[in-house]
């Protein structure tokens, strides 16, 4: 909109419409005008913020770079890499160049929710460290890691474990506690080496007939929402620890060869459905009690 002022007149300007309409209309551009400023003024702010975020993040990037690169030349001569606490989404690209170096690799509390194939190059490994991740599942190219010893991956989201892991046959020791594992990992079944499992705090609800080819010496399921236990656990030929503390199982669960014919004899069962004179009662506790006594006598 334009106002010619020239034809416009003055005399009584203070009563002339079109200088009324005028002043008006200046007085709205110059609003618009301060608004405009101060909308700039906020944009401008909020783009040094970002800018200043993302300089403090490129920041800690490349710190945490030069970091691994030390953890790295460290590793060359040790075999050992620890790069824990780095906060860390994304596997290091430093890392692809050393599979044939790592022995033990420890990449816990983190922030992996994947973790890359190339995971499956480090063959020498034989310690890896995945907790307290962000982890909702561990790659196949895990069964490549054919002399694992130790595998740790507590605190995480795991729902399930991949069936390649049974192709680990050094695996001595497994601790997959607190997470969302559903099924008992059957695959683990026939390790002859494994000699702890650790599967407390998942949501387990069934311990299948599978259970019975373990090798292991302790099997810790402290925690889960199992309200079936096989009995075929008895046959398990090293068995000594079975923790099954907070579940839903009953007391009729531990069958006579259980408690009799097992070599179970540290039996941790509080916080089930039943107590404990509903335990004490069932046929072949005081066997158990037997072993169970025998085992603390060695201890003192």
């Amino acid at each position: 909109m334009h106002y010619n002022k020239t034809n416009t007149k003055t005399n009584k300007p203070s009563m002339n419409p079109l200088n009324f309409l005028w002043s008006g209309y200046n007085a709205a551009v110059a609003a618009a005008a301060q608004k405009c400023q101060q909308q700039l003024f906020a944009e401008r702010k909020t783009k040094n913020f970002t800018h200043q975020l993302e300089a403090k993040t490129s920041s800690e990037c490349i710190m945490g770079n030069k970091q691994v690169r030390q953890h790295l030349e460290t590793a060359q001569k040790t075999g050992i890499l620890k790069i824990s606490l780095q906060r860390l989404q994304e596997f290091p690209p430093q890392l692809k160049n050393y599979p044939n170096v790592l022995k033990t690799l420890d990449l816990s509390e983190n922030r992996f929710e994947r973790l890359p194939d190339e995971l499956g190059h480090f063959t020498l490994v034989k310690h890896l460290n995945l907790s307290g991740n962000k982890l909702i599942e561990l790659p196949d190219v895990i069964g490549e890691l054919t002399k694992l010893e130790v595998l740790l991956v507590m605190n995480n989201y795991l729902t399930k474990i991949p069936k390649t892991l049974s192709n680990c046959n050094n695996l001595k020791t497994v601790n997959l506690t607190n997470n969302q594992i559903k099924e008992f990992p059957t695959m683990l079944c026939g390790l002859k080496h494994l000699d702890v499992l650790d599967l407390s705090r998942n949501k387990i609800t069934i311990v299948p007939a599978e259970v019975g080819t373990l090798y292991m010496t302790e099997l810790n399921l402290n925690q889960n929402q199992i309200s079936t236990l096989s009995e075929e656990i008895a046959a398990c030929p090293k068995l000594k620890v079975l923790r099954l503390e907070e579940n839903c199982l009953q007391a009729n669960a531990f069958t006579p060869r259980i408690l009799k014919e097992s070599k179970i004899c540290n039996l941790s069962v509080d916080g089930n459905l039943f107590n404990s004179k509903q335990f004490t009662d069932l046929e072949g506790y005081e066997v158990y009690m037997e072993r169970y006594t025998a085992v603390k006598k060695k201890m003192f």
